[in-house]
């Protein structure tokens, strides 16, 4: 992961990133195409790139839960617990945003949802990147199998986006994260991945 200690690289990359620039990466579930938040050019590329409806937001991960938490609020207690126990891990929770998550990256929704990967060169990654946060989706174009390698990765979206990162032997468990609305005390399951919460 040497590339990540290079300072004229991490220089570059987040350059481009401001530019709207997108990356991709590995994580503990799943390869992900990611953009800064704010960077709404970078939002629109990510939703171009592959083809994707416009009324399904993207996620917000971070290499730690603190970079994340000014993006939502109203966390109730329940989720407090799940967010100790399985972050980081294959688990996305839904909270209500803060005006800080841009309504572009929710598809003008109320919500937004927040994970935490359990992967070491994702974990780099965010640590390098402006602002440690990324507005993430699946690495791959609609209606696709999600990428569970690197080669995947690069087939379906490398001629798309500015850097796919190797994993470095961190692989893709290829299963991906639960996905949980945690608006009130009840957690209701969305999606039913990795994490068994029920």
């Amino acid at each position: 992961m040497d590339i990540f200690g290079d300072k004229e690289f991490v220089r570059e990359l987040n350059e481009k990133l401001k530019r709207g620039g997108v990356v991709s990466f590995v994580t503990d579930t799943v390869w992900g195409v990611g953009c800064l938040p704010e960077s709404e050019a970078g939002v629109n590329n990510i939703y171009e790139l592959k083809g994707r409806d416009r009324s399904k937001p993207l996620i917000l991960m971070s290499d730690s839960v603190e970079h994340l938490l000014p993006y939502v609020k109203n966390i109730p207690g329940k989720a407090r617990e799940l967010m100790n126990k399985y972050f980081p891990g294959a688990l996305t929770l839904i909270f209500e945003r803060t005006e800080k998550t841009p309504l572009f990256v929710t598809s003008q929704k109320n919500t937004v949802g927040i994970r935490v990967p359990d992967n070491a060169v994702f974990k780099r990654l965010c640590e390098v990147v402006d602002g440690h946060v990324l507005a993430t989706t699946s690495a791959n174009l609609s209606n696709q199998p999600s990428a569970k390698t690197y080669i995947e990765a690069e087939k379906n979206i490398g001629k798309y986006v500015d850097y796919v990162f190797q994993d470095y032997g961190y692989i893709a468990r290829g299963l991906e994260s639960t996905v949980a609305l945690a608006i009130n005390e009840e957690i209701k399951v969305l999606r039913q991945g990795e994490i068994n919460i029920s």
